[in-house]
C-alpha cells in the first residue's frame, strides 16, 4: 500500500470527461487507469455517450450546471492532487470546468482535447475549439492533443518534428506550461512524441504496432499521465510512465468486439508483477 500513497496520503486524481458505454474510453477507461496505476479515481461527467467498438451511436450532454456540481462536490470534501479533461463537448461546459479548476487553484491539470472518436464522430462542437483555447489551456500544466487535434488547434499542417514543434510552440502561447504532441497518427516504424516545456523539447519514441485496438488511447495515456502528476511525479517522470503504460496496453491488446477495439489496462501492471 506505501507506494500507493504521496506526502502520507492516497493520490487523488479526477476526470472530467464522457463516459464510453463500450468501456475502452472515456471515464471508464481513465477510472481504470487510475486504479492500475495506484491513484484513488474520481470523475464529473460531462457527456454520455452510446458508443461501442464499431462507432458512436449517440452522444447525450450532460447540463452545465451538473457538471459544476459533481466537480464542486469532490473538490469541497475529498480534494483532488491532479486532473484530466477529456471530452468537454460544448463551450459553455468548458468555461464552467475553467471556473472550477480556477475557483479550487488546482495547478496539475491534464488536458486531452478530445475531438473526434476512432469511428469519427465529432465529440466537440466547433464553436467550443475557441473555448478550449481561450480559456481552459491558460490554466493547463500540460496539453497532450493527437496530430490531428494539434493540426485543428493550431490550424497548421503537422508533416514532421519541425512541424510538431512549431505547433507545440503555438500551443504553448495560448498558455499551457507544457506540450505533448503524440506521435500515433505518423506512419513508420516508430511512435515519436514530442514534450515541448516551453524553451526546449525532447522526443520520446516507442514502437508503432500495427493493431485495431487502439480505441481510448489518447484518454488512457492522459489518464497514466494524471496519476502519476497526482503521486507527486515530475512532468517529465510521468510523461514516461504513461509511455510506457500505454505502450504495453497496445502490445498486450485484448479481443473484444468487432471494430476498433480497447486496449489492455491491466497489461502494464502485469507486466510489472512478472518482472517483480
Amino acid at each position: 500500500m506505501e507506494e500507493y500513497i504521496s506526502n502520507g496520503r492516497i493520490a487523488r486524481a479526477l476526470t472530467i470527461a464522457g463516459s464510453d458505454s463500450g468501456g475502452g474510453a472515456g471515464i471508464q477507461a481513465d477510472l481504470k487507469t487510475f486504479q492500475e496505476l495506484g491513484a484513488y479515481g474520481m470523475s464529473a461527467l460531462t457527456a454520455i455517450t452510446a458508443q461501442n467498438t464499431l462507432g458512436v451511436q449517440g452522444v447525450f450532454p450532460v447540463a452545465k450546471e451538473a457538471v459544476k456540481a459533481q466537480i464542486h462536490s469532490v473538490g469541497s470534501d475529498i480534494g483532488v492532487d491532479a486532473l484530466k479533461t477529456g471530452m468537454l463537448f460544448s463551450a459553455e461546459i468548458i468555461e464552467e470546468v475553467a471556473e472550477a479548476i480556477a475557483f479550487f487553484g488546482w495547478s496539475k491539470v491534464v488536458v486531452d482535447p478530445v475531438m473526434i472518436a476512432k469511428g469519427g464522430a465529432a465529440l466537440l462542437q466547433v464553436e467550443a475549439v475557441r473555448a478550449l483555447t481561450r480559456k481552459l489551456l491558460p490554466l493547463t500544466m500540460i496539453v497532450t492533443p493527437n496530430i490531428p487535434e494539434a493540426e485543428h488547434l493550431t490550424g497548421m499542417p503537422i508533416r514532421n518534428m519541425a512541424d510538431k514543434l512549431e505547433a507545440a510552440k503555438k500551443l504553448a502561447g495560448c498558455g499551457a506550461r507544457y506540450v505533448l504532441i503524440k506521435g500515433g497518427h505518423e506512419a513508420g516504424a516508430e511512435a515519436v512524441d514530442l514534450l515541448y516545456d516551453g524553451s526546449g523539447y525532447m522526443e520520446l519514441t516507442g514502437k508503432r504496432i500495427e493493431t485495431a485496438r487502439t480505441h481510448g488511447t489518447g484518454c488512457t495515456f492522459s489518464a497514466a499521465l494524471t496519476a502519476g502528476l497526482a503521486q507527486g511525479l515530475s512532468v517529465e517522470e510521468a510523461v514516461r510512465q504513461a509511455k510506457a503504460y500505454i505502450q504495453a496496453a497496445i502490445e498486450d491488446g485484448i479481443l473484444i468486439g468487432s471494430g476498433h477495439g480497447p486496449t489492455n489496462h491491466w497489461a502494464y501492471r502485469n507486466r510489472q508483477f512478472v518482472t517483480n
